[in-house]
């Protein structure tokens, strides 16, 4: 192998981008490596217009090429997606990058001897057994007696799954067989993204997750063009990899952004505080704008709030939110007086009494509010989350009730019963 090759080789998105997909960047060639040449069984899960599948495509033809002595058996939702990665493999494995490759491994020119939208082998694969080197199915497919070194799945689940319990039911039961023909020493691959708690990945092993915030593939304006063109619970399974029930989600339409710090300037600051167990410390910054739009900030810490206080000092100062209000019922006016002792005289401390049902507040003033609502850039994304994914039944609750103490504080005038 020359040295060209060899260093191709360590960073296969240029391979991707020679092929055409002009898109993959340095995180696309870490999920190839881990695909072809990583060790174990291996599950990706990334958002919607990740690339993934472009990756996949990638790393399988590199396996046929660099490993031609190990087959594949492929596997995706339907025979007409099957078909559709055959094309994408083809084409790769006839491109003048995988040529080359092939000429630098073994002196030879790479030939496809067979290519249908099944099955692929190359001149490179010899099979005592007749089995092609690479063998696409649907998920539905009859298995029975087949073998492979990599078993990949790719998307076996989608909105089918969300919705019907026993699509979710099949589909983990064809996944179960899997394990049956995998070759000793081989691997499982799955790659998709999640749609419902009790799905297929569920079962899968590894998981090495990647939602929209972490790959930095979709600027933060198409992003919210994107929240935007579905219901929330949507956009947190295909962009967040998170999971939210459509039916008994109270906030179902995208939340709103802005970058206008200066906006948020002499609001309010309110603390939910936590004294250990499960619960979480929520931060809630806000002021209402004389068009009654509603810029929030919000933080959120599973922590007990003597731990993060000095954070949370800090963020009131940095937003210039000259007063924070907290709940007495609890700490009998405890929290107050720390909060001052450790600001001197730049932020004041405030308690009222609650005496409002959480559940109310929260479906009162916050959904009254949620549309004139405008998360300030920056906000804890776990706030947000635990927002969208409020019901009835939430274990946590935290984040949206202290953004419905400040919203109810907008629309009434009163936290409570301050004192």
């Amino acid at each position: 192998m020359n040295e060209a090759v060899r260093k191709l080789l360590k960073q296969p998105e240029k391979i991707g981008r020679a092929v055409g997909f002009k898109d993959l960047t340095a995180l696309h060639g870490k999920w190839i490596r881990a695909i072809a040449f990583g060790k174990g069984d291996y599950t990706l899960q990334a958002h919607r217009g990740s690339y993934k599948s472009s990756c996949l495509a990638v790393a399988i033809a590199l396996i046929m090429v660099v490993f031609p002595k190990r087959n594949i058996i492929f596997l995706r939702k339907t025979d007409d997606d099957v078909a559709e990665m055959m094309r994408m493999v083809g084409k790769i494995l006839r491109s003048d990058t995988m040529q080359n490759i092939a000429l630098s491994l073994y002196h030879l020119e790479l030939a496809l001897n067979t290519e249908t939208t099944e099955q692929i082998s190359t001149n490179l694969w010899t099979s005592p057994m007749g089995s092609p080197q690479l063998l696409g199915l649907g998920i539905r497919a009859s298995i029975t007696g087949k073998h492979a070194f990599y078993v990949i799945t790719d998307d076996i689940c989608n909105k089918e799954d969300r919705v019907s319990r026993a699509e979710r039911e099949r589909t983990k039961t064809q996944y179960d067989e899997l394990q049956n023909i995998r070759n000793r020493g081989g691997r499982i691959i799955n790659l998709g993204t999640p749609w419902h708690k009790q799905d297929v990945f569920s079962k899968m092993p590894n998981i090495h997750k990647y939602d929209c915030y972490q790959t930095g593939l979709i600027t933060p304006e198409k992003l919210q063009e994107i929240r935007n063109s579905m219901p929330s619970f949507l956009f947190a399974a295909n962009y967040e990899l998170k999971h939210i029930a459509s039916s008994d989600a109270i906030f179902t339409t995208a939340p709103q952004f802005t970058n206008e710090e200066r906006l948020i300037r002499d609001g309010y600051a309110h603390i939910d505080a936590a004294y250990g167990g499960n619960d979480c410390t929520a931060l809630t910054c806000a002021k209402k704008q004389p068009d009654g739009t509603i810029i929030l900030y919000g933080r959120l810490w599973k922590k007990d709030v003597m731990s993060v206080m000095d954070e949370i000092l800090q963020e009131v100062t940095r937003l210039r939110c000259g007063m924070i209000r907290c709940e007495e019922n609890g700490d009998k006016g405890f929290l107050k007086k720390e909060i001052n002792r450790r600001s001197g005289a730049l932020i004041w401390a405030r308690t009222y009494n609650e005496s409002q049902n959480k559940k109310i507040k929260i479906e009162t003033y916050l959904k009254q509010a949620w549309d004139r609502i405008r998360f300030l850039e920056g906000t804890d994304r776990n706030y947000i989350d635990q927002i969208l994914d409020y019901t009835e039944y939430a274990e946590h609750d935290d984040a949206p009730d202290s953004a419905a103490t400040v919203c109810r504080y907008f629309f009434t005038n009163h936290w409570g019963g301050t004192r």
